[in-house]
């Protein structure tokens, strides 16, 4: 018998078979996403008649256990049936009264719905981070590190002139791309360090840095060269958001804020939006991200800039065991990163 793969092969039967190998994978993906939807439906059915029945009837805890017992029984295949499944149903219900089929919440596996009802208090958050987890494909590792690292309430903080200098709603874009503050835990440092090696870390990580920006940035370049009629000049970090369309300049300050910082990020906006922007390309934004702030000082530095541009702070110290569940406030930031005077007795190194 001729071995199949001894035949001689049509022409285009490769590519064919490229096409076919998508289409199966296309639809195994596509069922799965199916079934997946099914039984998010099903267990927010579940947890709406467990809701119904405490209502009407006043169903104790112990009525749902034997409600799972007796379900588990019926079909001792399906893993979803324990009795502090069928109260995350019930929370699941609870925190979506409407039915969830045309929700972003719908979309995601069970574990990450999980996830946003142990961690989040508010109706409003759990419908941002359920939406940005459907959109941008998060895993249930990374939803988790975004809610531990506060990112709703850090995106769009960022003080800036973004409404003076944008008409809207490019302005209410611009703003959303701007948190306040960054953090960049993930680079492992500590202590005071120089700018070129906050830079250098950033760049080297830049999967992660990418990732705590947000959406739809790409990495254009870092000490990005730009020559004026002789003069040198270089823009710290260069990315292009994708989904704005627009080059967004970050330039670096491991100090606190000063006013000519914002006249410095002024002059790369200007610079970058007039040599490297097309025409179908939004105007370029400026965020400068420094050790700590003034925010008052900062709204008189932006007031009269003419670029559009937001100051923000950043944070990279491990949080200790005990602050792992949440970012402290802005006030313990700015305590923890105000720098001490070269030569001071408060000044640290770096490790």
């Amino acid at each position: 018998m001729t071995d199949a793969r001894d035949l001689a092969l049509p022409s285009g039967y490769t590519e064919l078979l490229g096409q076919l190998k998508e289409r199966v994978r296309a639809a195994r993906i596509q069922a799965i996403r199916t079934v997946n939807t099914q039984l998010i439906e099903l267990y927010w059915s579940i947890g709406r008649t467990i809701l119904e029945r405490q209502d009407d009837q006043g169903w104790g805890s112990g009525v749902i256990g034997r409600l799972a017992d007796d379900l588990r029984a019926e079909f001792p295949e399906m893993k979803g049936l324990s009795r502090s499944n069928l109260f995350y149903m019930r929370g699941f219900a609870a925190a979506w009264p409407e039915p969830i089929v045309q929700q972003p919440v719908g979309q995601l596996p069970w574990g990450h719905i999980t996830v946003l009802l142990d961690k989040l208090e508010t109706a409003e958050a759990r419908a941002w981070y359920a939406s940005s987890a459907a959109e941008h494909g998060w895993s249930r590792n990374v939803l988790m590190n975004m809610i531990m690292n506060k990112t709703l309430e850090r995106t769009g903080a960022a003080p800036s002139n973004f409404v003076q200098q944008l008409v809207a709603p490019d302005s209410e874009l611009a703003q959303q791309i701007a948190k306040d503050p960054y953090n960049f835990e993930f680079l492992g440092l500590s202590g005071e360090i120089a700018e070129r090696d906050l830079e250098n870390a950033l760049t080297s990580r830049i999967t992660e840095t990418l990732r705590e920006l947000g959406p739809g940035f790409a990495f254009v370049g870092r000490q990005v060269h730009f020559e004026v009629d002789g003069d040198d000049f270089y823009v710290d970090l260069l990315f292009f958001h994708l989904e704005q369309l627009r080059y967004v300049v970050v330039e670096l300050k491991t100090g606190k804020f000063q006013p000519e910082f914002a006249g410095k990020l002024n002059f790369y906006v200007a610079l970058v939006d007039d040599v490297m922007r097309r025409d179908f390309h939004n105007e370029t934004v400026g965020i400068l991200i420094c050790g700590t702030k003034n925010d008052r000082s900062v709204r008189y530095s932006l007031g009269r800039s003419t670029s559009p541009m937001a100051v923000a702070a950043y944070t990279y110290d491990k949080l200790p065991p005990a602050e792992q569940q949440a970012l402290p406030d802005e006030g313990h930031i700015v305590a923890a990163l105000e720098w001490a005077e070269p030569g001071s007795e408060g000044t640290t190194t770096g490790e």
